[in-house]
């Protein structure tokens, strides 16, 4: 019987597969599995249950359908020594392409290099804003290498993922720990949480909006629905009073009076002096959470997609052209020349005597009226353009 495992690789990078060998082994047991054209190596990530309910919820899975590839059997040491060889050499590769982009001045930025353990495949994985011609790129690095090129362009919070690090709260970037999906996150989300909306101040260091403030914000969906609605009357012992905010994490309440007072209750003790008072609450509007057809973020806010350019060094023409045309856009359907506009009707010999007749209408000079007395010195009435001063009218 085939099991379902999870493997993970450079960069926080994760793929399933089939065990087809008897028990499959632990977690962390480095592996060796089926690659594009070759083989690599990887780490046992979760397995049993775990691995078939993460294979139908993380983007990466395949769902209901099983994994296309197989894990072959568990590495040996030997294997695991090679693999720690080539990630020392991926630093350099890097920055051998970052050369290479430079004397080429492409306007792009190299994330991260990733060697396959086998050697037959080198990736680059890339950041650009625009779309970038970068053919003569990989015909250099194909040379350079001796090896089939990929480059892999992806977005900020992608790279960030990739690369990992340690946020402002102190703790491993989300992206790169726990978090199963990288979902678009849009300014709706902040004004919901009464966050500061300085963009300075809610981004993360991938330069878009943290990540957290769209799982967090089910949390205020839930709790708003608790408290009573801002700005509303409520009757409590103390009164007919108003409500002025609500702290959904110390569970409190502000109230103000007729008189200006201020004073801050539990939640509960509001709701019981409303209910002995006999009055009612109403509660808060709840921040509504998007649903997937109405994520409508700005362009800033999505991420770029993937697009990938491989190479290969003894078809590098015909991989070359084939990669390129999807980044490329579809060239337009040729147009058809201009056909020249047809020549208006003649005029009947009646139709075109009545507009003869038709009198002209006189063009002004500039300026209006009120510029005519301006030209003789006078205040008087300018001429027509057709007389001179001092000619008597006919």
């Amino acid at each position: 019987m085939s099991e379902i495992i999870e493997v993970a690789f450079k960069g926080n990078r994760r793929e399933f597969y089939l065990w087809e060998s008897g028990e499959a082994p632990p977690v962390n047991t480095p592996v060796i599995v089926e690659a594009d054209r070759g083989e690599d190596l990887g780490q046992v990530h979760s397995i049993g249950e775990q691995a078939v309910k993460r294979n139908m919820g993380v983007p990466h899975g395949t769902g209901d359908a099983p994994p296309a590839r197989r894990a072959r059997r568990v590495a040996t040491s030997e294997d695991v020594r090679r693999l720690e060889d080539l990630r020392a050499q991926d630093e350099d590769a890097r920055r051998k392409a970052v050369e290479r982009v430079r004397a080429n001045a492409l306007v792009m930025k190299l994330s991260d290099a990733e060697w396959q353990w086998d050697r037959k495949k080198l990736t680059f994985y890339f950041t650009a804003e625009k779309r970038v011609d970068f053919r003569t790129l990989v015909r250099e690095l194909a040379a350079t290498f001796r090896t089939r090129i990929e480059l892999k362009q992806i977005g900020v919070r992608d790279e960030a993922k990739r690369l990992d690090g340690i946020g402002r709260c102190g703790r491993q970037y989300c992206s790169a720990s726990w978090l199963p999906e990288l979902r678009p996150v849009s300014l709706g989300v902040a004004k919901d949480q009464r966050l500061s909306l300085n963009p300075t101040q809610i981004s993360g260091a991938c330069g878009r909006l943290m990540c957290s403030l769209r799982y967090e914000h089910e949390f205020y969906v839930q709790a708003r629905r608790r408290f009573p609605k801002e700005g509303k009357a409520v009757r409590t012992a103390a009164g007919d009073e108003r409500v002025m905010s609500n702290d959904i994490f110390r569970e409190r309440v502000v109230l103000r009076n007729s008189e200006g007072e201020l004073r801050t209750i539990p939640l509960s003790q509001l709701l019981q002096e409303t209910e002995a008072a006999g009055g009612t609450i109403v509660p808060a509007a709840a921040p509504r959470d998007p649903a997937p057809e109405e994520r409508r973020v700005a362009a800033d806010e999505l991420d770029e997609g993937i697009a990938t350019v491989e190479s290969d060094e003894e078809s590098i023409g015909e991989d070359e052209d084939e990669a390129v045309a999807a980044q490329e856009p579809a060239q337009e359907p040729a147009q058809e020349p201009a056909q020249e506009p047809a020549q208006p009707a003649r005029q009947p010999e009646a139709e075109r005597a009545a507009n003869d007749r038709r009198p002209h209408r006189r063009r002004g000079r500039r300026g209006g009226r009120r510029n005519r007395g301006r030209r003789d010195g006078g205040g008087g009435e300018q001429p027509p353009p057709h007389q001179t001063p001092g000619t008597p009218k006919a």
